[in-house]
């Protein structure tokens, strides 16, 4: 079954201007570490996810699913499960050159942004669905993929709506699965904490890679 397509099309100056305006705000964003614990209207993080939700995906399954957390004590269980896992990782899991990236960002197993940070969104990948009537397990399409893509418009989101984040992978990540009592057919795909940067927040003095870098047209 099909629907109109629902599309405006825009004159050539207005979509520079668009394309202008959303590279700008998009380039200072920046992972943040350092967090307030002023609180964050939820309704601003429930658009943010739901700008994530229409994000395309394998056979339209939207194999992802969002889990907000602001109580302090899961937040407390998420940190200090995060950095047991975190502490293994850096003590004997990762290679040579990859601590050597990680120091000059000046990162360690300590994670206390998981506690500050007023709200936490855990995002999970739908590995395979189950029919209600049958019991039958059915397999997602391109599962990765799309909740890559969904994630990346979740963080788009909440950056255009003034609110600070970064992408944390503890690894393993099961511990969120238990903690947060989600099926077996979902799996931790990344745990972003969300807020307002602290004040006088520091952040890496990075570079991006230039256009010319990253693009090539044949």
């Amino acid at each position: 079954m099909y629907a109109p397509l629902d599309f405006v099309r825009l004159q050539p100056d207005e979509q520079r201007d668009r394309l202008r305006a959303f590279y700008e705000l998009m380039s200072r964003r920046r992972t943040v570490r350092d967090f307030s614990t002023e609180p964050v209207p939820l309704e601003l993080v429930e658009l943010a996810i739901a700008t994530a939700g229409t994000a395309p995906s394998g056979a339209n399954v939207q194999p992802w699913r969002f889990v907000v957390v602001q109580d302090p004590e899961i937040k407390q269980r998420i940190r200090e499960a995060a950095e047991a896992e975190e502490r293994i990782s850096y003590e004997r899991r990762m290679p040579e050159k990859w601590l050597r990236r990680l120091a000059a960002l000046g990162t360690d197993w300590h994670k206390p942004f998981l506690e500050v940070a007023p709200c936490l969104v855990v995002v999970f990948r739908v590995d395979y669905e189950i029919d209600v009537a049958t019991g039958e397990r059915e397999g997602t399409y391109y599962a990765t993929e799309s909740v890559g893509i969904a994630v990346g418009l979740l963080i788009s989101a909440l950056h255009s709506a003034g609110l600070a984040t970064l992408t944390h992978n503890p690894s393993p990540m099961r511990f969120l699965g238990e903690i947060l009592d989600r099926p077996k057919n979902e799996t931790p795909f990344v745990l972003l904490p969300v807020g307002y940067p602290a004040e006088g927040a520091m952040v890496p003095d990075l570079a991006r890679k230039p256009l010319g870098e990253i693009l090539s047209i044949r």
